[in-house]
């Protein structure tokens, strides 16, 4: 009994390190554009059934309760709360937010795409809009030589105006993807994500339509990490960890007097 109390307190501790780990990337990231907080979920471990509810208890009656041991804590997984983050005005033609649901597309190096809320986004030398990394947004869209006065639409469409040209010229539209389950994107790194089983197939199109948010130009989305909110999970997740070493210790001293008095 002793040997499986110290499991438990065991598997207790592997969370609150596994969740006080979570809990240090997301303030980590409070101030990382587009980030958003993670939370970690655990689940119970098998039950060790030693009495089943409903036995029968003697000739004439049954248990109304049973006896079941829990074995521990275990780690489901991190999920992604996607809720929105705070739009912040900079004043930056390049600088792009999603208002709703949706992901910037970019190119990676080796040719697959990543999705990212991350709208930093810059000019090439060679007048491609990049990401702050050099990523290419999809589809590409490159700004004629001498362009002036960018303009970027709800639905995402540039605008800019070009020498020789008295009206402002369309030169490209971002199309962003939504997901039907945006929490079981992979996390890449660097602001990007990239899709999974768990994600469902990306819907891609103008911003604005069929449940793509919308396009908000001159400003960017902060992170969705509340400092506050972390700040209490964390010192609560302090003390679970404390209980658990607790317990630990204290399982010990009860093997070490059986030992010295039996």
């Amino acid at each position: 009994m002793s040997t499986s109390a110290l499991h438990v307190a065991r598997t207790g501790l592997d969370a609150q390190d596994v969740k006080m780990r979570v809990i240090a990337n997301n303030l980590a990231n409070v101030n990382t554009t587009g980030f958003k907080r993670d939370r970690a979920n655990f689940e119970t471990l098998a039950y060790q059934q030693v009495i089943a509810a409903g036995a029968q208890a003697d000739s004439q009656n049954k248990l109304a309760i049973g006896l079941n041991l829990g074995t521990g804590v275990q780690l489901t997984g991190t999920e992604r709360i996607d809720t929105p983050g705070t739009i912040q005005t900079t004043g930056n033609s390049m600088d792009l937010a999603i208002e709703g649901q949706g992901y910037f597309q970019l190119q990676r190096v080796d040719g697959t795409i990543a999705y990212t809320r991350a709208g930093n986004f810059k000019s090439s030398p060679e007048g491609v809009i990049v990401s702050a990394d050099g990523l290419p947004l999809i589809p590409q869209i490159q700004l004629p030589e001498g362009a002036s006065a960018i303009t970027i639409g709800n639905d995402g469409t540039v605008s800019a105006n070009v020498p020789g040209q008295t009206e402002p010229v369309v030169v490209g539209q971002i199309e962003t993807a939504r997901f039907v389950n945006p929490a079981g994107l992979t996390a890449l790194g660097g602001n990007l994500l990239s899709e999974s089983a768990a994600s469902g197939v990306p819907q891609v199109g103008a911003a604005g339509l069929e449940g793509r948010g919308t396009i908000r130009q001159n400003a960017l989305e902060g992170s969705n990490v509340n400092t506050v909110e972390e700040l209490v999970d964390m010192i609560e997740t302090q003390r679970a960890y404390e209980v658990a070493s607790k317990m630990i210790k204290a399982t010990d001293e009860m093997l070490q007097y059986v030992n010295q008095q039996l």
